[in-house]
């Protein structure tokens, strides 16, 4: 399971990074707010753990700024704040967990645990280009209602896609987000088959998949 650590100190973030990997998880860790929005703007995570005070943009800032793009990844507040308005602040701008530092490590994993136990939390909403709509819950994708059959590389071809659209997705992030070991998919062929494969299931949708040469991939609502 992929997490977004943003955490400014240098000693917590090597440490929060260090133990969650030993915990299992795969761990991006950046140093501010705006390198944080650009992380959940790449990967999608299945919790974000956010420090209250980083530079440029706050961990609050990144929750409104994700919040108000429709993103529900769930949120885990780090902060030295342990006043009740400041956790209502928190919580009301969009936070699903808040911890005060300082904190146990085993109390952390324990609340990512039980965020990770919340599937309404953890759903995001309907991802819809043109005539075509996925359901990052159930993994279906339909047009006009009917449900398009798609394996798992196309499945998640079609997810990353949509989530982007109409921005262009390179090969690399392609290879990351979709394929397990993505050296399986850079340097060879194997994102263009599998993107020919999806195009041929969704040559009926006003939707459509263009090939941006020498970047990758983009879709387009179409008329």
């Amino acid at each position: 399971m992929r997490v977004l650590v943003a955490e400014d100190d240098e000693g917590l973030r090597s440490v929060l990074a260090r133990g969650l990997r030993e915990h299992g998880y795969v761990v991006d860790a950046v140093v501010d707010g705006a390198d944080a929005l650009r992380y959940l703007r790449a990967y999608h995570y299945e919790v974000a753990i956010l420090d209250w005070r980083m530079p440029r943009q706050s961990g609050v800032e990144v929750v409104d700024a994700m919040r108000n793009s429709g993103d529900r990844t769930p949120v885990l507040m780090l902060t030295a704040r342990d006043a009740t308005e400041d956790r209502v602040t928190g919580l009301n701008r969009g936070a699903d967990d808040y911890l005060v530092k300082p904190f146990s490590f085993s109390e952390l994993v324990a609340r990512l645990g039980a965020l990770q136990r919340r599937p309404a939390l953890t759903v995001d909403p309907q991802l819809r280009c043109g005539d075509l709509q996925f359901d990052p819950t159930t993994r279906i994708l339909s047009r006009d209602g009917e449900p398009v059959v798609l394996t798992t590389i196309e499945s998640g071809l079609a997810e990353l896609l949509m989530r982007r659209s109409p921005a262009v997705v390179t090969r690399r992030v392609i290879a990351v987000q979709v394929w397990e070991d993505e050296a399986d998919a850079v340097g060879s062929n194997t994102i263009d088959v599998h993107v020919a494969r999806l195009r041929s299931k969704l040559e009926r949708a006003t939707a459509r998949i263009e090939t941006v040469r020498g970047t990758g991939y983009r879709m387009v609502p179409g008329d």
